[in-house]
C-alpha cells in the first residue's frame, strides 16, 4: 500500500470511523427551516435591488449607482472573517441573531433614505447583517450535517437561494414599475421577513462551549480583524473608484488598492505568527485541494455577480424591457441554477467525489459567457433563454461543489474558520464582478455613445449606464437605436472579460485532488439534544 498524501493525513483519522445517525430529530428540521428562511431573506434582497436599481438611482439623479451594490458587498465582505471568528467564541446563534438585527436596521434606513448618502449608509449596515447571516448559516449547517451527507442539505439551501433569486427580480421590478408602489417598499418588505426569521432562530438549541464573558473577550483577535477589515475596505474602495470616479492611474485609485493589498499580506503574516486563536488559521491554506476550492470560489463569485447584476442592464437598455419584465427575463438563470445546485450536492453524496462537478461546471460557464457575447439588440428570445440556461447550469453546480474541496482536506474542527473564509472570498470577488462591470460599461459607453448625446449628460459624478436607462423611452430614432447598440457592444466586452475569468476558473479545478468526505460533525457544536442522541446510539 502506498502512503497517504499529506492532504489525506490532515483529516482526523478517527473521524472516518464514526457514523452519524441518518435519522434527524424534529429540532434538526426546525433548524433547517430557520437557516433556509434566513438565506431566503439575504438572497431576495440582493436580486430585488439589482433589478430596481435604475429606478432607485434615477430618483437620486443618477449619482453614485455603483455604491448601492458595492457598499452592500464591501461592508459584508469586510465583516465576514470577524463574524466567523465571533461565532467560534460566542456561539452560532448569537451571531446569527445579531446579524438579523443589523439587516433589519439597514433595511429600515434604506426604506427611509432621503439622499443617496443615506441609502448607501443603510446598504452598508444591511451588508454587514447579510454577511453575518450567510456565514452563520453555512457554519450551522456544517455543525448539523457531516460533509459526506451535506450535499443534499446544501442543495436545499441552494434551492431556497434560487427561489429567492426568482422572486427577487419580480418583486423588485413590480415595486420599481407600479405607480402605487415605491422602491422603498422593497426594503420595508424585509422587516416582517426578518421578524419571522428571528422568531425561528430563537428556537435554535445550539451547543456553545462554556466560558465566561471575559474569557470570550480575551479570545477575540482584535488586531487581526482590524487589519483585514481596513485592508479589504481600502482595496475594494480603490476598485470601486477605478475607471468610474477616477482614472485607474490616479492616486485616488492606486493608493487604496496598494494599501489594501499590503494590509491583506500583513494580515496573513500576522495570523500565522501572533494570535493564539487566529481569525483565519494558516493551516487551512496548507494544501492544494483547499486552495483550489478557494480559487474556484473567487472566480465563481466574480462571474456570477457580473452576470446577475448586468444582464438586467442588457434587457432594460438593449431590449427596452421594464424593470418587471427584466426580472422575468432572468428566470432561465434562476430555474437552471437551482436544480443543478442540488445535482452537484446529490452526486457528491452518492459518488463521494466532487472534482468532476467542478470541472464540468466551468465548462458550462465558459461556454455560456461565450454565447452571451453574441447578444445584440435584435437577438431572439430563444437565444438569450438558452444562453442563460447554459451558464446557469455551471453556476448551479459550483454553488454547491466548491465547498467540498475546501473542507475535504481539513479536520471538522476547522469548519467554522474555513467556511467564514470561504464566504469572505466569495463576497470579496463578487465586489470585483460588480465593479469590473461598472468600469467596462462606463469606459465603453464613453467611447461608443454618440458624442452629441454624451455631451448632454452631466459631465461628472454620474454613472452613465443607470443615468441613461430611464431616459431611453423618451429618445427618438435613430438616436435610441445608436444608444442601445452602444450598450450591446459594451456588454459584449464585459462578457469577453468573463470568458477569460471562467477559463482561469477551469484551470483551478484541475489542480484539486479527490479526497474522502468526512462522516461526522464537530462534537463541540451542533444541536444540544441531537448531540445527546448521538452519544446514546450504540
Amino acid at each position: 500500500m502506498g502512503s497517504k498524501s499529506s492532504e489525506e493525513e490532515k483529516i482526523v483519522p478517527q473521524d472516518q470511523d464514526k457514523a452519524i445517525s441518518a435519522k434527524k430529530p424534529a429540532s434538526f428540521w426546525l433548524s433547517m427551516l430557520a437557516l433556509m428562511i434566513a438565506t431566503f431573506l439575504a438572497a431576495m434582497d440582493t436580486s430585488a435591488v439589482s433589478t430596481a436599481l435604475p429606478t432607485i438611482v434615477n430618483h437620486f439623479q443618477g449619482k453614485e449607482f455603483v455604491w448601492v451594490g458595492s457598499a452592500y458587498t464591501l461592508a459584508g465582505t469586510a465583516f465576514l472573517p470577524f463574524s466567523g471568528h465571533l461565532a467560534n467564541i460566542f456561539g452560532r446563534r448569537a451571531i446569527l441573531m445579531t446579524s438579523l438585527v443589523l439587516f433589519a436596521l439597514g433595511s429600515a434606513l434604506c426604506g427611509g433614505a432621503q439622499s443617496m448618502a443615506m441609502l448607501i449608509g443603510g446598504r452598508t449596515v444591511q451588508g454587514i447583517g447579510s454577511g453575518g447571516i450567510l456565514t452563520s448559516t453555512e457554519i450551522i449547517l456544517s455543525d448539523l450535517v457531516p460533509l459526506r451527507e451535506r450535499g443534499a442539505y446544501q442543495g436545499m439551501i441552494g434551492l431556497v437561494w434560487s427561489l429567492a433569486s426568482v422572486i427577487g427580480p419580480l418583486v423588485g421590478g413590480a415595486f420599481a414599475q407600479r405607480q402605487d408602489f415605491t422602491w422603498r417598499g422593497l426594503f420595508y418588505l424585509n422587516l416582517p421577513l426578518t421578524a419571522i426569521s428571528m422568531f425561528l432562530c430563537l428556537g435554535l438549541k445550539l451547543k456553545v462551549p462554556p466560558s465566561s464573558f471575559s474569557e470570550k473577550l480575551r479570545r477575540i483577535d482584535w488586531i487581526g480583524n482590524v487589519i483585514i477589515m481596513g485592508s479589504s475596505t481600502s482595496f475594494l474602495l480603490g476598485l470601486t473608484w477605478g475607471g468610474v470616479r477616477y482614472e485607474w492611474s490616479s492616486a485616488q485609485v492606486i493608493t487604496p488598492i496598494v494599501l489594501g493589498l499590503v494590509g491583506i499580506l500583513a494580515f496573513m503574516v500576522y495570523e500565522a505568527k501572533v494570535p493564539e486563536e487566529p481569525t483565519v488559521p494558516w493551516r487551512i491554506l496548507g494544501n492544494r485541494t483547499t486552495i483550489s476550492g478557494y480559487l474556484g470560489t473567487a472566480f465563481h463569485g466574480l462571474v456570477i455577480s457580473a452576470s446577475l447584476f448586468y444582464l438586467p442592464v442588457y434587457f432594460q437598455a438593449c431590449k427596452g424591457a421594464s424593470p418587471l419584465r427584466s426580472g422575468v427575463d432572468m428566470l432561465p438563470y434562476s430555474f437552471s441554477i437551482a436544480p443543478f445546485a442540488i445535482v452537484a450536492g446529490a452526486t457528491a453524496t452518492v459518488w463521494n467525489k466532487y472534482k468532476l462537478q467542478n470541472v464540468v461546471a466551468w465548462c458550462f460557464i465558459t461556454i455560456g459567457m461565450g454565447l452571451q457575447t453574441t447578444l445584440h439588440t435584435d437577438s431572439a428570445i430563444r437565444n438569450w433563454v438558452g444562453f442563460e440556461i447554459v451558464a446557469g447550469i455551471g453556476f448551479g453546480l459550483l454553488f454547491t461543489a466548491t465547498t467540498f474541496p475546501i473542507l475535504a482536506a481539513l479536520p471538522v474542527s476547522d469548519n467554522a474558520s474555513a467556511l467564514s473564509f470561504f464566504i469572505f472570498i466569495r463576497s470579496f470577488f463578487q465586489s470585483w464582478g460588480i465593479t469590473i462591470g461598472a468600469t467596462v460599461l462606463q469606459n465603453r459607453l464613453r467611447i461608443r455613445l454618440p458624442q452629441s448625446y454624451l455631451a448632454t449628460l452631466p459631465p461628472a459624478g454620474v454613472e452613465l449606464a443607470y443615468a441613461i436607462i430611464p431616459q431611453l423611452g423618451s429618445l427618438s430614432e435613430p438616436l435610441k437605436g445608436e444608444v442601445r447598440a452602444a450598450f450591446a457592444d459594451s456588454l459584449k466586452v464585459l462578457w469577453e472579460v468573463m470568458i477569460a475569468v471562467a477559463g482561469v476558473g477551469f484551470l483551478s479545478a484541475l489542480i484539486m485532488k479527490e479526497l474522502p468526505l468526512q462522516k461526522v460533525t464537530d462534537e463541540d457544536w451542533g444541536l444540544r439534544e441531537h448531540v445527546a442522541e448521538q452519544k446514546e446510539t450504540p
